[in-house]
């Protein structure tokens, strides 16, 4: 998935609100970057970190900058922007490239399902059962090469898992799917001391019968394209 238009390298100056990131940018100009990430975004958003924003001449839109990514010391990218795992999945999806759910006749995104959610993607097959597909975007790195989730406490996942679970007993395919948006991790865990009961909601799941995949990507400040599976690690308790 190719930026629509070219990055442009910054200095964070502070993230606030959530959803808003003063960034200096190599000019010196002050500017205020929308932040697709209601996530803590911890080992992200510390002030003197070099940030890439994604700039837009969209009348209809109130910030003239999207904060894409985070570029580390020793020259690794992590993509902040959680709306990149779903329309970069879709669109593998379709091209039938990601490993395991590869075949189908239909796919369908933001299908409604258990009580009141939606499931990113359904996949449906003639004579076989339907697969839900629940994606995570997966940020948080606090060991070398080892990708976290989740950053914080997330009620809104420990229910997706659940209604998975609930999924995979009435007969269907559920696939919980992490998008490591990091170039510096080979494996992923989750992280029971941030929120211990999405952990145990995991671990019941799985016991359950639902998949879990990693995936990782290649990011540069042109392009983030999806990358090959990686391993999961099960977590040591809280």
């Amino acid at each position: 998935m190719r930026f629509q238009t070219p990055l442009v390298p910054g200095t964070l100056i502070r993230r606030y609100k959530r959803f808003l990131a003063d960034v200096t940018l190599a000019d010196g100009q002050e500017v205020t970057a929308h932040c697709a990430n209601p996530g803590s975004m911890m080992g992200l958003a510390e002030p003197g970190m070099r940030v890439w924003l994604e700039p837009n001449d969209d009348p209809k839109k109130k910030l003239k900058y999207g904060w894409r990514l985070v570029e580390h010391e020793n020259g690794h990218f992590t993509g902040v922007d959680t709306a990149v795992p779903n329309r970069m999945l879709r669109a593998a999806l379709e091209a039938r490239e990601v490993p395991g759910l590869d075949v189908f006749d239909v796919m369908r995104a933001e299908v409604p399902y258990g009580e009141k959610s939606r499931i990113d993607f359904l996949l449906s097959s003639t004579g076989a059962p339907d697969t839900y597909v629940e994606v995570k975007s997966v940020t948080l790195s606090r060991q070398t090469g080892l990708a976290e989730f989740p950053d914080s406490v997330t009620a809104r996942g420990t229910k997706h898992l659940k209604e998975l679970a609930r999924m995979v007993e009435q007969g269907h395919r559920a696939v919980m799917l992490y998008l490591v948006q990091r170039t510096d991790c080979d494996r992923m865990t989750l992280a029971p001391d941030i929120d211990p009961t999405y952990a145990q909601a995991w671990q019941t799941a799985t016991a359950a019968g639902i998949e879990t995949v990693a995936l990782d990507c290649h990011i540069t400040p042109e392009a983030v394209k999806l990358g090959k599976p990686i391993s999961v690690v099960p977590p040591a308790g809280p």
